[in-house]
């Protein structure tokens, strides 16, 4: 099973990823920051990361940077809802993955399956 750490400070969007991605099938640890993010990374193995980019404290491509350094096998996926900061992501972590809001939960969902080799395209809900 496909373990995601998920950082994202609005707590709606949250919860609303959290239950999509375990029903698709991943398992999902969220938290509201990336300064929450950062103990469990020493704590546990995860496959991917999804992070939001702009979030207080600890932004995503700082945390993506930290968590890469400590998991260098970690896979980055980055989701955001300004455009302006996708140019800085993608010169900071070029090998990461990003997404912009608003998307649809089946563009996240084929885009980790495509991350991760799965050839079954869900539907969450």
């Amino acid at each position: 099973m496909i373990r995601i750490l998920l950082a994202e400070d609005d707590a709606a969007m949250r919860h609303y990823l959290s239950r999509a991605l375990e029903t698709s099938g991943y398992q999902v640890t969220a938290v509201e920051s990336g300064t929450d993010a950062l103990p469990l990374l020493d704590a546990h193995d995860y496959d991917l990361l999804l992070t939001d980019i702009v979030m207080p404290e600890i932004d995503g491509i700082e945390l993506a940077r930290r968590a890469t350094e400590r998991m260098p096998a970690l896979q980055v996926m980055f989701i955001t809802g300004f455009a302006a900061v996708t140019l800085d992501a993608g010169q900071a972590m070029p090998q990461a993955r990003l997404l912009s809001k608003p998307f649809h939960l089946r563009d996240l969902v084929m885009q980790i399956d495509r991350l991760f080799g799965i050839g079954t395209t869900r539907d969450p809900q």
